[in-house]
């Protein structure tokens, strides 16, 4: 229930604590508040919920978390913090040693607070950090959300940003894009079609990864602890009295409406991803992304404009992606560039980069190599008939990739070439000598399976290295890849607490910010799976509790 309201000639709502954004950020934000005894209302500017969380992977990276300790896996604060430091260095104030120490810190209030709640986390064992040969590096850090029961949340399931329900799980997908070329493979497969009929047989609905993520935490923050979720309320302004933020102007039913905030405003509304014009003035490019769509960057906005300093403006979780058709979103590729059999080239059929090395770093290696492409993922028969492709799935969409250019075959690399305007000779020596570092086991030329994060996507019955095959077998396949992004990192800067800073590194009171609404505490690298997530519900959570102990 709301706080006693201020007069009704100030604010129409009144409430401890107002969150705008319902993603992992918002959500975990709301829980934490409530959970410290406050009132709080979660605003969403669209019509659907959840964010980008609820159409992510869902995992989280949490290192040194509680589940690991229960599993007797090692790890610690300081080599969380060593890694942190190798990996991510402090390219600005948002990465910092103090914001990392407040990161790392807050894992154990986060999960074992969603856990007192009923919501189950579970590891992916198998799941290496992108950079495990580094300092501090590990393998099993990442922490998901169980398969959800999405009818316990009941219509809200109707209104959630996330594409569909299926029982999938982080550790399934490695193993699933090889299901019927591997028996680990085929045996995840079929537990994976076993979990969904069991669920279908005691009258469930499973949600998995960000779906998950999204309804489980729904079911705490609004079934469980009766705070309120606005939909289709934007965020208009800040309502500032003197140097404090006090509360919010909003849209909701069509009217203008002011909420009152006591202890603090959470800005966890998304990045800027689908605003093209900030993103070419900003970036420099107009960005392919597959978040949600109602991700345009106003609370960034209306944060700077009330003094907010902003970080890493130009940068964004990077990746390649297949290009978009028209009314679909770009489909973002992960483990597809580590099998075996395929290659990724530039306009002139060179290689650049390592396919399989974590996805911003080869965003970024595409920015870096040349950010108007066209760039190709060419692949031989082998890559198609042993491996599942999460972007080619759907017949009727392959038919539409092939009649725009997207998807393109051919019986010969030669033939291929010509098709998608690349110079035949030069994409058969890249070819060529491709082929000799598969056969030899060592990518020569970019160290492609060197790492343990490359050989998770990998085929272990491919050697000597399970990343590396010749690309011999027609037909040949060629899908045209473009930059693609799960969001962008620039935002408002943030200290240990979430609290929003000036330039000058004073706080402004009352204002607060998480998720990609502020500025990446992992600056301009990605260290392990969930490296968004991970942070966004951490000082959510770490907000939340500065809020309940200000008074």
């Amino acid at each position: 229930m709301p706080t006693t309201p201020q007069p009704e000639s100030v604010f129409d709502h009144t409430y401890d604590v107002v969150v705008v954004g319902s993603g992992a950020a918002g959500l975990s934000t709301a829980m934490a508040a409530a959970d410290s005894g406050l009132s709080v209302v979660v605003l969403e500017s669209t019509e659907k919920w959840g964010g980008n969380t609820a159409m992510s992977g869902g995992g989280m990276w949490l290192p040194n978390n509680p589940l690991m300790k229960r599993d007797g896996v090692g790890d610690s604060r300081e080599e969380a913090l060593a890694y942190l430091e190798a990996t991510v260095g402090e390219p600005g104030a948002a990465s910092n040693r103090a914001r990392k120490e407040a990161f790392v810190d807050g894992v154990d209030d986060f999960v074992l607070t969603a856990e007192k709640y009923g919501v189950e986390l579970v590891r992916a064992p198998d799941y290496a950090d992108y950079y495990p040969e580094r300092p501090g590096g590990k393998i099993g850090r990442a922490v998901e959300v169980k398969p959800f029961d999405v009818k316990r949340i009941g219509s809200w399931w109707q209104t959630c940003q996330a594409p569909a329900a299926l029982p999938v799980k982080t550790d399934d997908v490695w193993l699933l894009g090889r299901a019927w070329s591997t028996p680990a493979g085929f045996r995840r497969g079929a537990e994976l079609v076993f979990r969904a009929a069991g669920g279908v047989l005691r009258g469930k609905k499973l949600a998995g990864i960000g779906a998950a993520f999204a309804s489980s935490f729904l079911d705490v923050v609004v079934l469980q602890q009766h705070t309120p979720l606005w939909l289709s309320s934007p965020l208009e302004d800040l309502v500032i009295e003197g140097d404090r933020v006090v509360g919010v102007r909003i849209t909701r039913d069509g009217k203008q409406v002011t909420v009152g905030a006591t202890r603090g405003v959470m800005l966890a509304g998304g990045g800027f991803d689908q605003n093209k014009e900030m993103r070419r003035a900003l970036q420099g490019i107009e960005g392919s992304p597959s978040g949600a769509p109602g991700n345009h960057g106003r609370p960034i906005e209306i944060a700077h404009k009330a003094g907010a300093a902003l970080e890493l403006m130009d940068d964004a979780w990077w990746g390649a992606s297949i290009a978009p058709l028209d009314g679909h979103p770009a489909a973002f590729i992960v483990g597809e560039r580590s099998f075996p059999f395929s290659i990724i080239v530039d306009r002139h059929g060179d290689r650049f980069a390592n396919e399989s090395e974590s996805y911003v770093d080869l965003g970024h290696h595409m920015l870096e190599h040349d950010k108007d492409g066209p760039y190709w993922f060419v692949a031989d028969a082998r890559h198609a008939r042993r491996y599942l492709r999460t972007y080619a799935m759907d017949p009727r969409l392959n038919k539409q990739m092939a009649d725009a250019g997207i998807m393109v075959k051919a019986d010969s690399l030669t033939e291929l070439a010509a098709r998608i305007g690349v110079d035949p000779a030069r994409l058969d020596a890249t070819v060529q000598r491709f082929n000799g570092f598969a056969r030899a086991g060592v990518d020569g030329d970019h160290g492609r399976g060197n790492s343990a994060y490359d050989r998770y996507y990998g085929d272990p019955l491919v050697r000597p290295n399970p990343c590396l095959g010749p690309l011999e077998k027609g037909p040949f396949t060629a899908f045209r890849i473009v930059i693609g992004d799960l969001g962008t990192k620039g935002g408002v800067v943030t200290d240990g607490d979430a609290r929003v800073l000036r330039e000058d590194g004073s706080v402004i009171e009352g204002l607060y910010a998480a998720g990609n609404n502020s500025a990446a505490v992992m600056g301009r690298t990605y260290p392990g799976p969930g490296s968004t997530i991970g942070p966004a519900a951490v000082f959510g959570f770490r907000g939340a509790r500065h809020m309940a102990a200000s008074r």
